[in-house]
């Protein structure tokens, strides 16, 4: 697990503290009864931060639901609540995972727009090719569009590994004319071995036009052995690994000791081999790499004017340099808040652009050489915004705030001095008698185990103790500052949100390293959400929960939600909730803890008509999760129908019963691994 998150840097907190302010009073008036039918879509739109993270694609509408616009703001938008309804009618079952594939046309549009204007602005005498890295989300659909979607821009794909360069070269439509520079690039990343690398080489006769970034000195030898094998002139790149320093949870991507990589004597090693078999001509690209998400513009900057000084040194030695990839980075803004914080950005993407191509060109006129290709492997920044998580709660489980209503003639001392502590609260004590509750509830805890205090009497303290939280809770949010001894109590009051997903198999970063995701319901929001939760998940461990969320000024330890069951509605009607911006890493990374499986998933494109589903891909059955780890369905049934026969022999089970047992058992093999509505 990461280290717990902490505040937020100071200059975030600093230049955003008048806006907590301003909501703390908001909530206070809300709280203190001052209009408390006010609630407004406005109000969830601050609430849950939806115009930060999710413009130009998420918004709610007058309904209070969440809509969401797949080509931006070119038009057209769909209710979220309206189509997992009507999905939901299709026998597509929760969780679901819902693709938008026309975000991901919008994505390659944008960035590739801000390369042409940076280019136009600075008059950068070259292009821009920006390349998808497969290992960010490899399912075959989102590959094929994104291929599909970037052929006007020639976006090609990056392989880091030989499964993904399988991918990579079935996918990828072969070169036409190489000689004019309008084709996608193929950038072959990762560890390779002799098969790699002579499939590389070898699909260059198919027309495909392979970039071999070295990463290791070994594979100098070996990229010259099977070309000379095949005689293949192959195009290689080198991968440098920068001083300069990344940010983040990914800032050890780059430096000396990073994994991937030369060192400068490295690099220099592999010119002297290329020269020496007179093959320098065939190093026309540097990559470097300083990790994901980066948060701040300046280390971009650092590290593309060392790359560019390489860049320009390497073409002095000779080498027939051509391709400057700038590796990934490029963030997503997951808080909304646009500032220099491990879940946010300071930057947006024409500036990020800009920079580079200012830069570049900047040391290429220093040195008077031609200015290289562009290439970015920008896979973030293009799928996270395209998929949404929605689940289902199931149910909660709340702190009780009522007191014992009956009182006793001979009450334990204990009891009464917390029922004395209960009604004495007010503005000016909260703090004191928050720890007068705290001691009293100790105190009878020590009773109980001591044998002075019976169950029943520990039951009404315990009651009591809560009682006196909640009330003390209910002043301190109406206050501007709250005291460092109750900060934890926002969340030690927390209703538990039992929700209809696994957080290992679809919000894997969640657990593993405190990765943020905007995370709010997808309907009611035109309603005040005066309860606040943490939400636990399906599976049997204590880490499958989601008890952190984005905020503006810090990480907030409870979610703002709306009673499970409407008053105002029927007690049937479900509760949703969205994880957006969940299309990068979150898929592959799931794991299948307590067998939970892959979710149904469901690709969307719009048209004048409203929307299609392109794509259905049904989630894991039970048997198949069991198929996973060895288990043969047929076996296992064989098994219970057998042990059914042995106990109606011993008459420990009736002829119904075990009929009714070996059919939800074989229905349940076929069914999705997941909680589903009763028949």
């Amino acid at each position: 697990m990461g280290a717990p998150i902490k505040a937020k840097i100071t200059q975030k907190a600093e230049n955003l503290n008048s806006s907590l302010q301003e909501k703390s009073t908001e909530f206070g008036q809300r709280d203190n009864g001052v209009n408390p039918n006010s609630w407004t879509i406005e109000d969830s739109e601050k609430l849950y931060r939806i115009q930060g993270w999710g413009e130009p694609y998420f918004s709610i509408n007058a309904a209070g639901h969440v809509t969401v616009s797949p080509k931006g703001d070119h038009g057209g938008s769909l209710d979220l609540y309206q189509l997992v309804e009507a999905l939901r009618r299709r026998n597509i079952e929760l969780p679901l995972l819902i693709r938008f594939s026309d975000i991901l046309a919008d994505r390659i549009e944008r960035l590739n727009a801000c390369f042409a204007k940076a280019i136009a602005r600075y008059n950068y005498p070259n292009v821009y090719r920006g390349v998808y890295p497969i290992k960010c989300n490899q399912h075959r659909h989102i590959v094929e569009s994104l291929v599909r979607y970037g052929k006007p821009y020639h976006f090609g794909l990056e392989a880091g590994s030989k499964p993904e360069l399988m991918i990579a070269l079935a996918t990828l439509e072969p070169v036409a004319n190489p000689q004019n520079n309008q084709f996608p690039l193929l950038i072959c990343n990762g560890y390779k071995d002799q098969e790699y690398i002579e499939t590389a080489l070898l699909a260059t006769r198919l027309g495909q036009r392979p970039i071999i970034v070295i990463e290791q000195l070994e594979e100098v030898d070996l990229i010259l052995k099977i070309s000379r094998q095949f005689e293949i002139k192959p195009i290689v790149g080198v991968r440098a690994k920068l001083s300069s320093k990344g940010i983040g949870r990914w800032g050890n991507s780059a430096g000396d000791r990073a994994k991937f990589g030369l060192t400068i004597p490295e690099i220099l090693t592999v010119v002297n081999r290329l020269e020496a078999c007179q093959m320098l001509d065939c190093l026309q690209l540097l990559h470097f790499h300083i990790g994901s998400q980066i948060s701040s513009i300046s280390v971009i900057k650092d590290a593309i004017r060392e790359a560019a000084q390489i860049y320009g040194e390497l073409v002095k030695l000779g080498a027939h340099m051509q391709y400057l990839d700038v590796g990934g980075g490029l963030g997503v803004d997951y808080d909304g808040s646009k500032t220099n914080f491990y879940a946010s950005k300071n930057y947006n993407m024409q500036n990020y652009a800009n920079d580079i191509v200012a830069e570049v060109k900047e040391a290429c006129e220093e040195r008077n050489i031609t200015a290289p290709v562009l290439v970015s492997e920008s896979g973030r920044a293009i799928a996270a915004h395209h998929s949404v998580l929605i689940f289902d709660v199931l149910g909660t489980n709340e702190v009780p705030r009522t007191p014992p209503i009956a009182v006793e003639e001979k009450e334990h001392l204990i009891i009464r001095n917390l029922r004395e502590t209960y009604n004495s609260i007010n503005e000016d004590n909260y703090q004191e008698t928050f720890h007068d509750a705290a001691q009293f509830k100790e105190e009878a805890i020590s009773l109980f185990n001591f044998g002075y205090l019976s169950l029943k009497e520990r039951s009404k303290a315990e009651q009591l103790y809560w009682a006196c939280c909640g009330k003390i809770l209910e002043i301190a949010r109406k206050q501007e500052y709250v005291p460092d001894d109750l900060e934890d109590l926002e969340k030690i009051m927390a209703s538990i949100y039992y929700v209809n997903l696994s957080v290992f198999q679809s919000a894997a970063d969640a657990w593993a390293i405190d990765q943020l995701f905007p995370i709010m319901p997808i309907h009611r929001l035109t309603e005040e959400p005066t309860q606040r939760g943490i939400l636990a998940d399906l599976t049997c461990d204590s880490d499958g929960k989601i008890d952190k969320f984005i905020d503006l000024t810090d990480v907030k330890s409870v979610l703002e939600l709306h009673p499970f069951k409407n008053p105002d509605r029927s007690d049937n009607e479900p509760y949703y909730l969205g994880m957006f911006l969940m299309g990068a890493y979150q898929e592959i990374m799931g794991n299948l803890h307590n067998l939970f499986g892959d979710t149904n998933v469901v690709h969307i494109t719009t048209n004048p008509k409203g929307y299609q589903i392109e794509y259905l891909v049904k989630g894991d059955t039970i048997s198949e999760v069991l198929g996973y780890v060895q288990y043969n369905a047929e076996d296992l049934l064989e098994n219970i129908r057998r042990r059914t026969e042995q106990a109606l022999q011993d008459n420990r089970i009736t002829l119904e019963e075990s009929q009714l047992l070996l059919q939800d058992y074989e229905r349940s093999l076929r069914r999705y691994t997941y909680l589903m509505d009763n028949d």
